[in-house]
Formats: structure tokens, C-alpha cells, sequence
């Protein structure tokens, strides 16, 4: 684990909606503070799931029943992210009051004050005593894990030549789509990447449509068979594995997590974006420019520097200073 920001002895809990990336940002944290951990996914019935999250916990998990996934012992530091936690956390901290440290990652439209420490992206814009926001979301790449998988390679990206382009493709959004001219843009991105000399390592999400895989192995033709390797879904997926081995990284614009997680790395970050954007990720995009970490592609791979953009240690940091101060007073 490392060393722990927190006393010897504290139980860490997440509790987690089972959507990857509320999960995502809560190891991101967890693993950043260093204690032993472990993860509950919150399953409530449908009424209580929908009424989240300005209803009442679903009563089957109520915190004074034996046996439930909030009865006791509680613990130390509870860590909750997803609309459908919010009842669990504030339930959780309701039983466990002063000695439960209750964290919540995202805004969570309800019962703020309620939690002792709220993280936000800067881009939300929102302030309070116990809020605590940075540029980028919290991820469990840390320089430590990424150091760990350039120790240990993954067979399947170690044996392509370098340099390597990683290639992180996301999909349509509630802010952004992929039209067909993003489609045949994003296939020539990825062929004069290639035409560069770049051996690619290309990766889909769990939103990345079929159309979008096509046009990423369009864009690597012949270049495919010994230059690339395109996750199809067979063994692991390498996500980790590439931000560790990529000297440079093209990413889909839809996605905050995915941007942050890439300038974790301090590979110059190039951007494609797909068709429309909005106020609050154009924010954190042109943010991430100022700072040098991240470029909007024009046709070809770049070479800058930066330093590499770490919010979970810092997001642990504040926890663990605010969890001493509770336990100190």
C-alpha cells in the first residue's frame, strides 16, 4: 500500500453505485490514502433508487439492522460517489457521527453539509467550508502504478517498436457525439499517427459504439498487423498498461476522466475533438492548455513537456489533514 496519509489502523470504506467511473475516482483516493480499503456496491430497490438522491436509504440496508452492508463496525473514512450512495453516506454517517469521516466525490445535489469533505472538479464551481476541488478527477494511475506496469509490460504493447501513441477512445456523451465526419476524421488521426512512425496502442470504453472501434482500425490499415494492437475485448484490458508505455496520447474529447487520467502520465496529450462541447468541459480543456499538458490535435503528434497532473494525492492530502483535525479536537 505505501506509506498511509492516515493513522495506523484506519478502515477505509467505499461505497460504490457500480458505475466504473464513480468507482474510478473512489480507488483513485483510496489507494492515494494508503490504509487498507475495501468496496460495497450499494444495491437498492428501485423506489429508493429512483427517489435517489433526496430520498430515504432503501430500509433493508438501514444501518441498525444486523447483518446489513452498513451494520457495524463502522468505519474510519467512508468514500461514496454516484447519485444512488448519497442515502448510504449520509446514513453511514449518521450511525458512526464525529468518528466516521464521511467523503463524497462529485456534487451530490443533496445534503452538502451533511458530509464532512466534498470533492468537485474546478469546473463545477462549487464552493463551500468542506468542498475541495481540483483540475482533474481523481484516478487510480498514480505514478507509483504507473511505474509498477513499465516494470512489468504487457506482452502484447512491450513487443511493438517504439515510440508509442496510446489512442483512448470514449463515445457519444450527453455533451458530444460522433457524426460520420468525426468517424472518418478520427481514422485519419489515427493514420497519419501511424504515418509518423508511431506504433499504436488503441483502447475502446465501455460507451465506445462499434462504429468507432471500425474507424480507429480503419485508420491503422496495414500498419495493424505489426505496428498495432486494437483491444477487442479479449484478456484484460490494457488501459493502465498503455498510459505507462505511451511517449504520446490521443483522446477522445467526451471524456473528463479519461483526459485526466492521461495527463496523469506526463506524455504530451493530444486531443480529438467529436462534434459539440459545452461550458463546463471546454472550461477544463482550455484549463489543462494554460498548463501546457494538453494540445488540440492538428494533424500530427507533438513533442512538450509538463508535469504530470496527480488530483487523487491531493484530494487524499486534504482528507487526511481534515481527519486528523477531527481527531485531534
Amino acid at each position: 500500500m505505501g506509506h498511509a496519509l492516515v493513522k495506523d489502523g484506519a478502515r477505509v470504506l467505499i461505497l460504490s453505485s457500480g458505475m466504473i467511473g464513480h468507482e474510478m475516482n473512489c480507488l483513485g483516493v483510496a489507494e492515494a490514502l494508503g490504509a487498507p480499503y475495501e468496496k460495497i456496491v450499494v444495491t437498492p430497490r428501485r423506489l429508493f433508487s429512483a427517489l435517489s438522491p433526496y430520498g430515504p436509504l432503501d430500509p433493508k440496508d438501514r444501518p441498525d439492522r444486523p447483518g446489513t452492508i452498513l451494520s457495524p463496525p463502522h468505519p474510519d473514512i467512508a468514500i461514496a460517489s454516484g447519485r444512488a450512495t448519497v442515502p448510504y453516506l449520509r446514513a453511514l454517517k449518521r450511525a458512526g457521527g464525529r468518528s466516521l469521516f464521511a467523503v463524497f466525490l462529485q456534487d451530490p445535489r443533496y445534503a452538502r453539509r451533511e458530509f464532512d469533505l466534498i470533492w468537485t472538479p474546478l469546473h463545477d464551481r462549487l464552493a463551500g467550508r468542506n468542498v475541495v476541488a481540483t483540475l482533474t478527477s481523481p484516478h487510480p494511475f498514480s505514478a507509483a502504478r504507473l511505474h509498477g506496469f513499465r516494470k512489468t509490460p504487457d506482452p502484447r504493447l512491450i513487443a511493438l517498436p517504439a515510440p508509442r501513441a496510446a489512442v483512448l477512445l470514449g463515445g457519444p456523451s450527453g455533451a458530444h457525439d460522433f457524426s460520420p465526419n468525426d468517424l472518418q476524421r478520427l481514422a485519419e488521426a489515427v493514420a497519419a499517427i501511424a504515418a509518423q512512425g508511431y506504433s499504436v496502442m488503441a483502447t475502446p470504453s465501455r460507451r465506445t459504439p462499434p462504429a468507432l472501434i471500425e474507424a480507429a482500425r480503419r485508420g491503422l490499415g496495414k500498419a495493424e498487423a505489426q505496428r498495432a494492437f486494437l483491444w477487442d475485448g479479449a484478456g484484460d484490458n490494457p488501459y493502465g498498461q498503455m498510459l505507462a508505455h505511451a511517449d504520446a496520447i490521443l483522446v477522445t474529447g467526451d471524456s473528463v476522466n479519461m483526459i485526466g487520467e492521461a495527463v496523469s502520465t506526463g506524455a504530451p496529450v493530444h486531443l480529438f475533438e467529436p462534434s459539440g462541447g459545452g461550458r463546463r468541459i471546454d472550461a477544463f480543456v482550455a484549463a489543462l492548455e494554460q498548463k501546457g499538458a494538453v494540445r488540440r490535435f492538428a494533424g500530427r503528434i507533438e513533442k512538450f513537456a509538463y508535469e504530470p497532473i496527480d488530483s487523487s494525492a491531493a484530494i487524499a492530502r486534504a482528507i487526511a489533514e481534515r481527519f486528523a483535525a477531527v481527531n485531534r479536537s
